[in-house]
């Protein structure tokens, strides 16, 4: 499939099975895979669409689906080692979907050799769509984007935390933190466009990062680990992810690494 025929994809299958059910979810609709960890029938459908189209369209790929893995861990693993994949996060934001807010996406990206070379992020209620080719750029709506890194003092800029424990704590280098938009696949994009300088996520799940990870270097930000290690979108295990407008803030923010 052309990256348009994804496109496509995304759309319509969340106008076929997310966006009806939005501010219209039933009680028995919406259900938790652990405490506090939601999951609703628009998640459960849209997944299943766009994985067996991917499916069908590339038989040998692994798609690594949210949902899926969650029933069955083993798919990580195979994920992992393939040598061409899929992610696919069929409502990114769940929560902020049950609760009747905008913001959250359909969001799929495309790994091969381990490495993310296409992803897409369809905000369907923004009805912005965010797509990014390795080594061809980022775009929304067709129109090509790039960071703009923060100016002024650090303890200026605005970075923010996906970790709701550490909201108003103070970072020592760039000042006191506040929450994100609690979806990577708004996150992302409005990080790209700047409306926040840096982003600091603990859970790393390669369904919610590979997507914003292509797209936020390809228009010239960085996505790195506490530490410096490159964002890997294999591996699951947990661990501090700095997002950031450009290297020049990542240095900062991972230099001046301590919250009180």
């Amino acid at each position: 499939m052309d990256t348009d025929a994804i496109t496509t994809l995304l759309q319509d299958v969340a106008a076929e099975v997310v966006t009806p059910r939005f501010r219209s979810l039933s009680a028995d609709q919406v259900s938790e895979k652990n405490p506090g960890d939601l999951v609703t029938v628009a998640d459960r459908e849209a997944e299943v669409l766009i994985t067996d189209a991917l499916t069908s369209a590339y038989p040998d790929a692994v798609v690594l689906g949210e949902e899926a893995s969650a029933g069955d861990p083993s798919v990580l693993e195979r994920y992992a080692a393939a040598e061409h994949a899929f992610t696919v996060d069929p409502v990114d934001g769940t929560r902020n979907f049950v609760h009747g807010s905008p913001d959250h996406a359909v969001m799929a990206a495309e790994l091969r050799g381990g490495e993310v070379v296409r992803s897409w992020i369809w905000q369907p209620q923004h009805a912005l769509m965010y797509v990014a080719e390795r080594g061809a750029g980022a775009f929304c709506n067709g129109q090509r984007l790039s960071t703009t890194p923060p100016t002024g003092e650090p303890a200026s800029w605005d970075v923010r935390t996906s970790r709701r424990s550490w909201v108003g704590r103070r970072h020592a280098a760039v000042g006191v933190l506040s929450l994100t938009w609690v979806s990577c696949g708004i996150d992302y994009p409005r990080l790209v466009e700047g409306r926040c300088d840096a982003l600091l996520y603990k859970s790393t799940k390669p369904w919610d990062h590979a997507p914003g990870q292509l797209l936020l270097t390809e228009a010239g930000g960085a996505l790195r680990h506490h530490g410096g290690d490159d964002y890997d979108p294999r591996r699951t295990a947990d661990r501090w992810l700095v997002a950031a407008a450009d290297e020049a803030t990542y240095d900062v923010i991972d230099r001046g690494w301590d919250v009180t």
